[in-house]
């Protein structure tokens, strides 16, 4: 995408402002196109280890449900990339998701998002939003793979919850972002 001649990301088109941000990058012995491909599929983007810390860390609201109390998560799915809403692709260069909610809540708080245009609306008050994107940029003789994170709180309040949110769960969110790239590097060079 250009905007007067300068090249925009999807990222910088969804979310310009930010407070938090998570970057991991990895080389991938295959074509920027390939490795976008197989960031696609969800065989490579459903990862067990991402499964059991997000079982972990909803395991409180679900156990509390089963014991017969208030429970969000009680019939709901595992958090995953289908909580996302797809923002788009831009060639073979970038992918886009994004989320919108209350993160710190045991149940996340999710917006309902039906597209990349409800995403970009959004805005009230006690939310916070979040795109995480994947880059390819040619690199040797394969593609050098980012996936960047980036949040976006409205305002004090949402600012100071998620920040404590953001110090208990970014190790488990690197972790998570860093086998996302070890995942799409793995099928990219499947035969």
């Amino acid at each position: 995408m250009r905007v007067n001649n300068e090249v925009m990301n999807l990222m910088d088109l969804f979310l310009p402002q930010y407070q938090f941000t998570e970057e991991h990058s990895r080389y991938v012995p295959a074509s920027a196109a390939h490795v976008l491909d197989m960031l696609e599929r969800p065989e490579v983007v459903d990862d067990p280890i991402a499964r059991g810390l997000i079982a972990l860390r909803e395991m409180p609201n679900r156990l509390a449900g089963r014991i017969g109390l208030n429970s969000s998560l009680q019939n709901r799915p595992s958090f995953g990339i289908a909580n996302f809403v797809f923002l788009g692709r831009d060639g073979n260069q970038e992918l886009a998701y994004g989320l919108a909610g209350r993160f710190w809540q045991s149940d996340y708080g999710l917006s309902t998002l039906s597209d990349a245009q409800d995403f970009r609306e959004i805005n009230p008050s006690g939310i916070a939003k979040l795109v995480m994107n994947f880059t390819a940029e040619a690199e040797a003789s394969g593609t050098r793979l980012t996936t960047r994170t980036r949040v976006w709180c409205r305002d004090a309040d949402v600012h100071r919850r998620f920040r404590l949110y953001w110090l208990l769960i970014r190790p488990a969110s690197g972790l998570i972002r860093r086998r996302l790239l070890k995942r799409a590097h793995n099928a990219a060079v499947a035969p």
